[in-house]
């Protein structure tokens, strides 16, 4: 039987790259793969799944990388330990195809791992979802307006940004690393899940390195048209975590205009200050009850307003397009790719009024014609099993 090893920091349905990883190993076992996810420990303990389960590190070294990252700009240096027990457990497992989806986010050092993947002869996949790969700090560099990364980045604007570094910046030397070392990994194929990102890695050290193309996917009969429309008018907008570059503010200054009959949800973890920020008005949820819960809101809603200034292909778009749910979002990315006359509208960045037209638009057409070209255009170009089983293809033409 072959076997797939996948890698990420998290594996929790809520995060979007943990969705999408289980939903791959799903698709592997379907596929009569063995299905194995290496993740971090400190994060995510051990819960149910279908594939089997690699626990990477421990809190102590979550946190002596933390400190690491934040003190000396030095994410993804650190988690030696537990960096060489993983690629023990590799060798014992003996995988057929390694795929990467993240390994930034406090759990293993990078050029120990590069080491043995490129010597390991194994092919390896690398699924990009930000822009970390190429760059000497950020995870994406949209909303600073950055292109030092296209040749060399120093000076980097983004040091307080995740993964945050509050003393040193070491950009140009992560730069340079991870040239050398990502560059010499020998049977690398990169997956990006945008047009967008794919013009993006042209332009960057990794151009050379064979690139493909598979917009994720979603479970269609999970996220469906549920009941009928809701008996008030609500947009809805939905983060795991309202990071200032997904446009919490322009959330603030729509529900400004909003009539006395419209009102806006926000769903999704916020600080203190931020929730305080918006206007009485916003209704607030930190996060749904379930899955179920979330597919009612989608379904409910007049459309999804996605106001983010720099995203890559954002679930959420998907979601709620196959919950029968327009969309209207900025011309950011990769969030435009889901988006035809069909699902919703594009906006162009920071103009609120132009979301609230858009917004308008919508709410003064059918829903049921709505409903139907969505759900209808989300069943062609959504569903998981045609957008994962292209990984099985890509697997299968490696080996």
């Amino acid at each position: 039987m072959k076997k797939l090893l996948q890698i990420n920091p998290v594996i929790r349905e809520s995060t979007s790259t943990g969705k999408i990883m289980r939903e791959i190993g799903q698709t592997a076992i379907s596929a009569g793969w063995e299905s194995y996810i290496a993740y971090s420990r400190a994060r995510d303990g051990v819960p149910p799944h279908s594939s089997k389960l690699v626990p990477v590190g421990s809190r102590l070294d979550l946190f002596f990388h933390f400190l690491a990252t934040r003190l000396f700009d030095a994410h993804g240096l650190a988690s030696r330990r537990a960096t060489r027990k993983l690629i023990a457990r590799i060798r014992e497992i003996d995988p057929d195809i390694i795929q990467i989806h993240n390994i930034h986010g406090y759990f293993l050092n990078y050029p120990l791992l590069c080491e043995y993947l490129s010597r390991c002869g194994k092919p390896v996949v690398w699924t990009v979802h930000d822009c970390w790969l190429y760059t000497g700090h950020c995870y994406h560099y949209a909303s600073a307006g950055c292109d030092r990364w296209q040749t060399a980045c120093h000076d980097c604007p983004c040091q307080r940004n995740f993964p945050a570094s509050y003393l040193l910046d070491r950009s140009r030397r992560n730069f340079q690393l991870k040239k050398k070392l990502f560059s010499a990994i020998p049977q690398l194929t990169l997956v990006v899940v945008s047009d967008w990102m794919k013009r993006e890695l042209s332009r960057s050290f990794l151009s050379g390195v064979d690139c493909r193309t598979i917009h994720n996917g979603i479970d269609t009969t999970v996220f469906f048209p549920k009941g009928g429309r809701a008996s008030s008018i609500y947009y809805l907008a939905v983060a795991s975590i309202w990071l200032p570059e997904k446009g919490l503010g322009d959330l603030a200054a729509l529900s400004a205009l909003l009539a006395p009959d419209e009102k806006l949800v926000v769903v999704g973890k916020m600080s203190r200050s931020e929730r305080r920020s918006l206007p009485k008005g916003v209704v607030t949820l930190e996060r749904t009850a379930d899955v179920d819960s979330l597919v009612t809101l989608y379904s409910g809603a007049t459309a999804l307003v996605n106001p983010t200034w720099q995203d890559n292909y954002p679930t959420v778009n998907l979601e709620a397009i196959a919950c029968g749910t327009p969309v209207v979002t900025y011309r950011t990315g990769g969030s435009v790719e889901s988006i035809v006359p069909e699902t919703g509208r594009i906006v162009e960045q920071g103009d609120v009024k132009g979301l609230y037209a858009a917004l308008q638009e919508i709410r003064q057409q059918d829903r049921g014609a709505w409903r139907r070209a969505c759900r209808e255009y989300a069943l062609r170009h959504f569903e998981k099993s045609f957008a994962f089983g292209q990984y099985i293809q890509l697997y299968e033409s490696l080996l």
